[in-house]
């Protein structure tokens, strides 16, 4: 088995404040999961903490771009530096966020090894572009329109890579069904896209399978998985800055992360988006905790 390596990216670069004046407190995640003993119960090895830097949007306005872009074009690539190491080396980087737009970090290491897909489990697709929306701006909406070479081009075409991920090795998961718009673009373009409704009538393991086989081809050198706690419903993860309603429900998140995992071309997964700020009693941070734990453990 590869060993796991926890690597922390408490990055909050890509999301708007909570209230004026406040930051984000997904940067707590990693902390707040490892508190709940997450590299000790998966046997994990230490990778270290990749430090971003200071949030600020003063100055910022709609219309401006991406907020925080030239810090988070810095962080990508220190990242990136960071996850490359351990995919080359065999390890299994186990990314803990930081907001969706570390996902850039794992998407450029990947892009400078070799050709790799993504399995994206989130509420929405992150797909906010110039070409579908007048509110650019957050890169944590953005980060799938950016790997896959939509937006600005210091966030897209960094090292000359562009794009870091091509459309048709994205497979999306969890999506809202009620977000019409988002499915109606991924359809044109052909990026399969589960949705949570979809994901309830095939099966979670079910779906997840078709997906992995259908990365587990020699055009690809294996692929990332991406989770956004978002993805559950917020009766159970109320602690994300858009809790949207109609998620999936645990016993359904965890045959579909469990069945990806599983893979062999599987190379590392991240996850993000989880604010111990919205978490007064902790309950949601224990109930992540104990799904990737137990997602992460063989059978």
């Amino acid at each position: 088995m590869r060993n796991i390596v926890a690597v922390d990216a408490p990055s909050n670069l890509g999301l708007r404040p909570p209230v004026p004046g406040a930051v984000p407190g997904c940067h707590k995640l990693a902390g707040a999961l490892r508190d709940r003993r997450i590299v000790q119960r998966l046997g994990a090895f230490e990778g270290g903490v990749v430090v971003p830097p200071r949030y600020d949007i003063s100055g910022w306005q709609e219309g401006d771009g991406v907020f925080n872009a030239a810090a988070i074009t810095a962080y990508t690539r220190v990242l990136a530096d960071r996850i490359e190491g351990h995919l080359r080396a065999g390890d299994f980087p186990l990314v803990l966020g930081g907001d969706c737009s570390i996902q850039l970090g794992a998407s450029l290491a990947m892009r400078r090894a070799g050709r790799y897909g993504l399995v994206s489990i989130d509420a929405s697709a992150d797909f906010r572009h110039p070409g579908n929306s007048d509110r650019v701006g957050a890169a944590a909406g953005e980060e799938l329109a950016i790997a896959t070479g939509r937006g600005q081009t210091d966030l897209t075409d960094i090292e000359g890579l562009r794009p870091y991920l091509r459309d048709e090795d994205v497979r999306l998961f969890g999506c809202r069904d009620a977000f019409t718009d988002d499915h109606e673009e991924l359809a044109a373009l052909k990026i399969p896209n589960t949705t949570v409704g979809q994901i309830r009538q095939w099966g979670p393991a079910e779906v997840a399978g078709a997906a992995v086989t259908s990365l587990e081809i020699p055009q690809l050198d294996g692929f990332w998985v991406h989770l956004d706690a978002d993805v559950l419903d917020p009766s159970v993860m109320p602690a994300v800055d858009s809790p949207d309603e109609d998620g999936l429900l645990p016993d359904e998140l965890l045959p579909l992360l469990r069945t990806v995992l599983a893979s062999e071309r599987c190379v590392g997964m991240n996850v993000t988006v989880y604010d111990p700020d919205r978490d007064p009693d902790g309950s949601a941070g224990t109930l992540l905790t104990d799904l990737l734990v137990e997602a992460l453990t063989p059978a």
